[in-house]
């Protein structure tokens, strides 16, 4: 069996984790309280209007309890609005307001410095090399989903 530091995943794990600390600790020192999940959660609302809180849970890969819970405090901080559908039921809408429009442009450039310190020096055939890898990964893992 390999060791950990021989195995791909473990490195693709790290160079995640790592690169999350890194980009928490960047929109810190700018003075910001938001975690990059919120920014996140954010940004996928504000480009999916409307989207229900299970298809934002996969799409930021969170737990639905998880995205319950960061809807709540971006509620209590003014950064979302929850309102009741017009078609009844228990069913809240989530929207955007205006102070968490204003907190997805502020953080924006923090968010792309990240980025192009990360991949600083390396080359964009390497980056389209991984992409491909990694979506194969994706594709590999999601079609045996239903093979038992």
């Amino acid at each position: 069996m390999k060791k950990l530091e021989q195995v791909y995943f473990y490195h693709l794990e790290k160079a995640i984790k790592t690169y999350r600390q890194f980009a928490q600790q960047q929109i810190r020192k700018k003075g910001y309280t938001i975690t990059v999940d919120q920014w996140l959660l954010l940004k996928a609302i504000e480009e999916n209007p409307g989207i229900n809180q299970n298809a934002l849970s996969e799409m930021v890969f969170k737990d639905k309890a998880s995205v319950a819970r960061i809807i709540e405090l971006l509620v209590s901080e003014g950064y979302l609005a929850r309102s009741t559908q017009a078609s009844g039921g228990s069913r809240s809408r989530i929207t955007l307001t205006a102070p968490g429009k204003k907190i997805i442009r502020k953080i924006l450039p923090v968010i792309m410095q990240n980025r192009e310190t990360a991949l600083n020096k390396i080359p964009r055939t390497d980056i389209s090399v991984s992409e491909k890898v990694l979506k194969s990964i994706i594709k590999n893992c999601t079609d045996g989903k239903n093979s038992g």
